[in-house]
C-alpha cells in the first residue's frame, strides 16, 4: 500500500480538516497507515544534527517526527486532521517518545515560532508555505521538502494534478528562495523515480551561519 500523500487540496469546496480526518480514520483502522519514516530522510541522515529543535509540516500520525525525536530532536508535528494529531500523540506515548502535536493548517495558521534547526514538508505541497518556511530556520537550520511531479500521473492517479510540481519546478522554486534570502544554499535538488514507484522532486535547503 502506497504511503498517504500528504498534498493540500484547500479550494473553496474541500474541507482539508475533513477530509484528513476521515482518510486516516480507515488507514489507522486498516492498518494501513505507515509507520516507518521515509526513505528521504533515513537516507539522508549524515546531515541531520545530533540536537536541536525539528518542526514536521503536515506530519500526519508521526512517520517522521518519531523518528526525529528518536534521534534526539526536539521535535513538534503539526497537521489538520484531529485524527492524525490523537495517533500521533498515541505512537509517542506507547514508544516513550517526547513529542508536541500541534492541530493546525499552516496553510492558513502562522507557522510554530521557531528557529528551527530542521524543518520537514513531505508530501505535502502549498507553494506559499513552501516559500515562507526558510525565513523559520535558525543559523545552520536544514530544509528538507519532497513533493511528486506531474510525471507521477503516469504510475498513479492520485495526487491529482492540481496538487503536483511541475516537472522541473523545484529549480524555480529554489532559484526564488535563494534569489529572495542569500544565506540559503542548495545542498541537496533532485528528481526522478524513486525506489517506492513515485517521481518525485527532493530539495535539501540549508541557512548559512
Amino acid at each position: 500500500m502506497a504511503a498517504p500523500d500528504r498534498s493540500v487540496e484547500n479550494g473553496a469546496e474541500d474541507d482539508p480538516r475533513a477530509r484528513w480526518n476521515a482518510r486516516h480514520r480507515e488507514r489507522v483502522r486498516d492498518a494501513t497507515d505507515p509507520a516507518e519514516p521515509a526513505t528521504f530522510l533515513t537516507e539522508r541522515a549524515d546531515l541531520l544534527p545530533e540536537g536541536g529543535r525539528a518542526l514536521d509540516v503536515a506530519g500526519g500520525t508521526g512517520r517522521n517526527a518519531l523518528w526525529l525525536a528518536g534521534r534526539g530532536l526536539d521535535v513538534t508535528l503539526v497537521d489538520v486532521s484531529d485524527t492524525a494529531c490523537a495517533e500521533a500523540t498515541a505512537r509517542a506515548v506507547a514508544t516513550g517518545i517526547s513529542l508536541d502535536v500541534v492541530r493546525a493548517d499552516l496553510t492558513v495558521d502562522p507557522v510554530p515560532a521557531g528557529p528551527w534547526d530542521v524543518i520537514v514538508v513531505h508530501h505535502f505541497l502549498d507553494r506559499d508555505l513552501w516559500r515562507r518556511l526558510p525565513s523559520h530556520l535558525a543559523a545552520g537550520g536544514l530544509l528538507f521538502a519532497c513533493q511528486a511531479t506531474v510525471t507521477n500521473l503516469e504510475r498513479h492517479g492520485r495526487p491529482g494534478r492540481r496538487w503536483l510540481l511541475d516537472d522541473g519546478e523545484v529549480a524555480t522554486l529554489a532559484a526564488d528562495l535563494r534569489a529572495a534570502d542569500p544565506d540559503l544554499e542548495v545542498l541537496e535538488m533532485t528528481e526522478g523515480w524513486t525506489a517506492e514507484g513515485r517521481h518525485e522532486a527532493r530539495l535539501v535547503l540549508r541557512r548559512r551561519g
